[in-house]
């Protein structure tokens, strides 16, 4: 596993390359798992026979940790961010109570502003994003008990 620290935008990213397999990448950023497509003359660059064993246990331990996380510290379920985007507005605080579909948190996306909404009833325990801040796909915006 490689481990690389990126400043982008002025927001610092820990990105750690999992293994490599054909064109799928396991990757981890800011401690969160992607599957990332790669590019047909970085496929081919990768050297497919180091990273197959790798490859073979990592899609495991990705599934279990976001499943595991929030049962683990029983703070609830994160909500994700859909896509990458700015965040532009944050609609609620810790300890508001939110209904499934609520709107949390506003991005701006290709020029488009993208809602990201409750996923359950219950009460928001942390915001974990900020207006102006950058997110990736997947990044968590908020926990829900």
């Amino acid at each position: 596993m490689k481990e690389y620290r990126f400043k982008i935008n002025g927001k610092d990213y820990k990105v750690a390359v999992n293994g490599i397999s054909g064109k799928i990448a396991d990757v981890t950023v800011n401690d969160v798992p992607y599957q990332v497509e790669l590019d047909e003359a970085q496929a081919a660059a990768a050297p497919a026979p180091a990273a197959a064993p790798v490859q073979a246990a990592a899609p495991a331990a990705p599934a279990a940790v976001p499943k595991a996380a929030p049962k683990a510290a029983g703070a609830g379920a994160k909500v994700n961010s859909p896509m990458e985007g700015n965040v532009v507005d944050v609609c609620v605080k810790a300890g508001d109570s939110v209904k499934s579909g609520q709107k949390l948190v506003v991005i701006e996306a290709m020029k488009m502003e993208v809602e990201i909404s409750a996923t359950a009833d219950g009460t928001v325990s942390e915001v974990l994003v900020n207006k102006g801040d950058h997110l990736v796909e997947g990044q968590p915006v908020a926990t829900i008990a």
